[in-house]
């Protein structure tokens, strides 16, 4: 599969290429281009050159190139799912539903990007501005990278390119390299509904390198990324160094408190949900567990019994409830992880073996408030690590002794100690019985600490894409 650079397919200059291989059976799926630092630069420059011209498309005709798009991928619907879970590893089931929100968000931001009106200030709202009528309006930032992880790739797709487009900028995604093929697919159809050539374009190569070269790039106005907090300070001092805007949505390690009147029951089915949802793979998925001393035996039990149950395997297969990681790699690191928690403290009570990019489902119990998973350590994979507590105090202290604050949840009857709780803790959402992982496209979703920077949905990203302007009218009145 080729880049698109500026509206038309296009290999590495050099011709090299990197192989794209199936996680669940070590298949080669496709190869992609290797870019070099000259293709880069070439798409910044092709990105520069369009975004005046398309950025003078009146938005309703930008809404409707957009909508044209959405009438592509509907067309290839089930395919770009195929090439979802093939190169994933995710479940066929979860991939349809990832290309089902592609028209939600789309024209949720679409709804949106017409509504964003400028304001006025009167003459005489202050002292010595009696004859001065000021008016805003809304302007592009200009070339936006877009740095789009594996987890959700068509997710965060939706959530950086429909707003950027729609706000009159050009855009240069760069996906991950273990699974770029469904975004190469969806920015090509993006070029074939009608934006302008240069003003969407994909990149694909090692983050490393290709990654570097196009945050460091100083034509670069803007970058949005998705990604580890560690990849997220590395992109905002290459940022800093030519003063673009970014807006990073980074690491999490998101607490799951159940209090002694809590629903059991309830919060097991939520940490099915918030936790084997794409095989644990999720930055805003519960990861510890923070159980109530008096209820955890019976929430241990639960949880083993109805994880027991899911059906891991093939993720083709239209049974299978959950899959594999992105890599062998990334499965290697979660077992590791695991081991480091058990030697800390931890017992594993279910799963904990892997084969492959395969790691079983696992729930570690007895894990102490002093270990590693219970403050700074992200398991990105499916693993329930159980921590007691015996006050809601405790509870809250054990939450905030991360240095992430992405999301975080609460369970139980008491909305009054609901609301306490929800607002003590130090993090950007914060669900009222049910898992952390909830993100509607509608809300601004960002973290606090090493969380990241900026939010994003339809109700904010305009602000992260978008100048304001402030036209003045002086001794008009």
């Amino acid at each position: 599969m080729k880049m698109f650079l500026n509206g038309q397919p296009a290999d590495a200059s050099d011709g090299a290429t990197i192989e794209v291989t199936n996680p669940a059976n070590g298949s080669l799926i496709e190869t992609i281009p290797s870019a070099t630092e000259d293709d880069i630069k070439a798409a910044v420059q092709y990105a520069k050159a369009a975004q005046p011209t398309w950025a003078k498309v009146p938005v309703h005709e930008k809404a409707d190139i957009l909508m044209k798009f959405l009438d592509l991928v509907a067309r290839d619907h089930e395919s770009l799912a195929q090439t979802l879970c093939a190169e994933t590893g995710k479940p066929i089931v979860e991939a349809r539903a990832e290309i089902s929100n592609i028209p939600i968000a789309f024209r949720a931001f679409a709804e949106r990007a017409k509504h964003l009106y400028g304001e006025t200030i009167p003459a005489g709202m202050e002292a010595g501005q009696e004859h001065h009528i000021l008016i805003t309006r809304r302007e592009p930032l200009g070339v936006i990278a877009a740095v789009i992880p594996f987890n959700f790739p068509c997710d965060l797709f939706d959530q950086k390119v429909a707003p950027a487009l729609l706000a009159g900028n050009a855009v240069i995604v760069k996906p991950s390299t273990d699974n770029p093929l469904t975004l190469c697919r969806l920015t090509a159809l993006l070029g074939e509904a009608g934006v302008t050539p240069g003003a969407i374009q994909i990149v694909t190569g090692r983050g490393s390198k290709v990654g570097n070269w196009l945050c460091t790039n100083p034509d670069v106005d803007a970058i949005t990324l998705t990604g580890s907090t560690e990849v997220g300070i590395e992109t905002a001092h290459h940022a800093a160094d030519h003063l673009a805007h970014t807006a990073l949505e980074l690491g999490g390690n998101d607490a799951f408190i159940l209090l002694p009147d809590g629903d059991v029951d309830l919060a097991v089915d939520e940490l099915m949900w918030g936790r084997m949802y794409n095989t644990g793979q999720v930055c805003c998925a519960s990861k510890r567990f923070l159980i109530h001393r008096s209820l955890v035996d019976e929430f241990t039990s639960k949880a083993v019994a109805r994880i027991s149950a899911l059906k891991q395997g093939n993720p083709a297969d239209e049974s299978t409830q959950i899959g594999c990681l992105i890599s062998e790699k990334a499965a290697v690191k979660a077992e590791e992880q695991i081991k480091l928690t058990v030697e800390q403290g931890g017992k594993v009570i279910l799963g904990g073996h892997r084969n492959g990019a395969f790691l079983e489902p696992t729930v570690i119990a007895d894990v102490p408030a002093t270990a590693d998973v219970a403050k700074d350590m992200e398991i990105f994979a499916p693993v329930v690590p159980i921590i007691t507590f015996d006050t809601v105090d405790e509870a809250v202290e054990i939450a905030n002794d991360s240095k992430f604050g992405l999301c975080g949840c609460v369970f139980t009857r008491d909305m009054k100690l609901a609301t306490s709780v929800a607002e003590r803790l130090e993090c950007g959402g914060a669900v009222i019985n049910g898992a952390s992982f909830f993100r509607s496209f509608e809300m601004p979703f960002g973290g606090y600490k090493y969380s990241g920077i900026g939010t994003e949905g339809v109700m904010s990203t305009f602000d992260e894409v978008t100048h304001t302007k402030t036209v003045v009218l002086k001794g008009i009145v």
